[in-house]
């Protein structure tokens, strides 16, 4: 009995040994702020990006190996299910931008049946930027220019070929968003409308509508 159990400890020992270099590995790609704890999601996320990175079949590993993550959430999107929002720090973002289509497809098959957005960590300065020592706000802090961005980072990689305001009777404004009817993956972004705008509603409190122009 004692020798059985010695070797049941060894083989769970071995197991946990050969599974810690990933898991470290994989947190290597959670940047976070100071002493704050991942959660299982981005934990999650963090595994699914480095198993892309050491993936001999990847043609994106060598980008993701500078890819990182700051947050990840789960954002319910009615009928369509959920759709994981996955946060990476502006730094990353220009990597991001350049394989975000590959990347939200080979996430997409790890994550079942949830959508992946991914959105660049931008601040907004508020007025009170002078106490902050800078004597002209930069554009791209105001709260305008960083919505403007987060919508097209939800609808990424996919262009936004116009934009129209509507005023509803009771005041409230509605965004409709026309999106490149000339995409190649027009049929799967048909599928996410709902989506992008449950997730724009979420990040900035905006109600906003996605469409192809008609033809």
């Amino acid at each position: 009995f004692g020798s059985s159990l010695h070797r049941t400890s060894k083989i769970v020992v071995a197991e946990f040994l050969s599974s810690t270099p990933n898991m470290l590995n994989a947190r290597k790609k959670i940047v976070k702020e100071k002493g704050a704890a991942a959660t299982d999601l981005e934990n999650e996320v963090a595994k699914a990006l480095f198993d892309i990175e050491v993936s001999p079949s990847s043609d994106i590993k060598a980008e993701v190996r500078d890819v990182v993550i700051s947050g990840a959430k789960e954002v319910e999107v009615g009928k369509a299910g959920a759709a994981v929002v996955i946060h990476v720090p502006f730094r990353v973002w220009k990597t991001v931008r350049k394989i975000q289509g590959r990347l939200i497809r080979e996430l997409e098959k790890k994550f079942n049946k949830r959508s992946i957005i991914l959105v660049a960590n931008r601040t907004i300065l508020d007025l009170n930027f002078k106490r902050k020592g800078l004597k002209v706000r930069p554009r791209t802090r105001t709260l305008t220019s960083v919505h403007e961005n987060i919508l097209e980072d939800v609808v990424g990689p996919t262009e936004i070929v116009g934009k129209r305001t509507r005023i509803s009777v009771d005041g409230t404004k509605i965004m409709k968003v026309y999106l490149d009817p000339k995409d190649k993956d027009k049929e799967n972004i048909e599928n996410k409308m709902s989506t992008f705008s449950a997730v724009y509603k979420k990040l900035t409190n905006k109600e906003a509508v996605f469409m192809f122009p008609e033809v």
